[in-house]
């Protein structure tokens, strides 16, 4: 039985084991998909020793984006623009890195929350790791202005000036700005930074909201909630990054087994299962 894990930490909490799962069982294929816990000094180390005694390939998780890219041979062009890989490939021929973050993070917009992206004004929120891998991807889709703020605004400009030429082929202006110069009035916000994690409600002001704006945060379950909760008191429609999860998961299947399973029900039985009361 073909082995793959969820490599990360923290770790415990991860619903990929579910939803990979369920990927299996509607595609027919025979495969097991575990956590991997990783000490925060030996990412590389567990992870090769994971390849060694038979795996086939992992997710890659907080905080650890960046260091699996530079554990690969071989790239995909999104994951190149990012510097940063979710998914590893364990090839007999050289590891191969890609980023899926940002394809899910597309498909869960424009198919689950029904807001095509092409034409639109966005706002992202963060520099990091989970921004670089959705930019390219975003890009693609073709907004018409989409703007990248974070705390260190010489960050978010780097991480513009790698997109600048993807950006330019597809006719998209963008720009980098401090959080405190975040600009107004977008039809999409997406909160790809850490702040959700701390507690905080937003890091940029209400002014950004277009009425009716689709709001995203990246995270999911209670760590959203707050960002969810400040963007419905202020006519916006929130939204977590459960869709995105399951989508991003469809993508390293299709990357991993060359076949790209149905996300909807998924999804949807995911959704259930955070709504039931557990022990």
């Amino acid at each position: 039985m073909d082995r793959y894990v969820v490599a990360g930490n923290p770790v415990e909490h991860s619903q990929s084991p579910f939803i990979h799962a369920m990927f299996a069982q509607a595609t027919g294929h025979d495969l097991s998909y575990g956590r991997l816990l990783c000490p925060i000094d030996a990412f590389a180390a567990t992870v090769q020793r994971f390849a060694a005694e038979g795996g086939r390939g992992c997710n890659v998780t907080v905080p650890f984006k960046f260091e699996a890219f530079g554990l690969a041979a071989r790239h995909s062009e999104r994951a190149a623009l990012a510097q940063a890989a979710n998914t590893l490939r364990f090839d007999a021929d050289g590891w191969y890195a890609d980023n899926t973050d940002g394809a899910g993070l597309v498909r869960d917009i424009e198919r689950h929350a029904g807001r095509p992206l092409a034409g639109v004004r966005m706002l992202m929120i963060g520099a990091g790791g989970a921004a670089a891998g959705a930019l390219g991807p975003l890009i693609e889709a073709r907004p018409a202005e989409l703007v990248l703020v974070n705390r260190t605004p010489e960050k978010a400009q780097a991480l513009l000036d790698r997109h600048r030429g993807l950006a330019a082929a597809h006719g998209v202006s963008v720009a980098a700005a401090p959080l405190t110069d975040a600009g107004q009035a977008y039809d999409i916000v997406v909160n790809a930074s850490a702040s959700s994690m701390g507690g905080q409600a937003s890091p940029v002001g209400a002014q950004v909201l277009r009425p009716g704006a689709l709001v995203l945060d990246m995270m999911y379950g209670p760590a959203a909630r707050d960002f969810i909760a400040w963007a419905d008191a202020h006519g916006a429609v929130g939204r977590d990054g459960l869709g995105m999860l399951v989508e991003q998961a469809a993508e390293a299947f299709w990357v991993w087994r060359g076949v790209r399973p149905d996300a909807a029900p998924v999804l949807a039985a995911l959704q259930e299962r955070l709504r039931r009361p557990g022990p």
